[in-house]
């Protein structure tokens, strides 16, 4: 199970990251409600994006590192 939850998440990351980056208009209503107490802008959907594709860069490496290819 383990095999496939890494590689999971890191594309769950990856793709979270990307769609913020690219459409960051239809990102804003989910932001409004996971940072309930402070409002979702912009500026906080695009930084939440490039911290989450540094997640999956991250991630990926530390795969890589272990030798666990498929």
């Amino acid at each position: 199970m383990y095999a496939l939850a890494v590689p999971l998440v890191i594309q769950l990351t990856l793709a979270f990251g990307l769609a913020g980056l690219l459409w960051p208009d239809k990102l804003l209503s989910v932001f409004a409600v996971l940072m309930f107490p402070w409002p979702a802008s912009y500026r906080t959907i695009r930084t939440s994006s490039l911290v989450a594709i540094l997640l999956s860069g991250m991630l990926f490496g530390a795969l890589v590192a272990r030798g666990r290819w498929f």
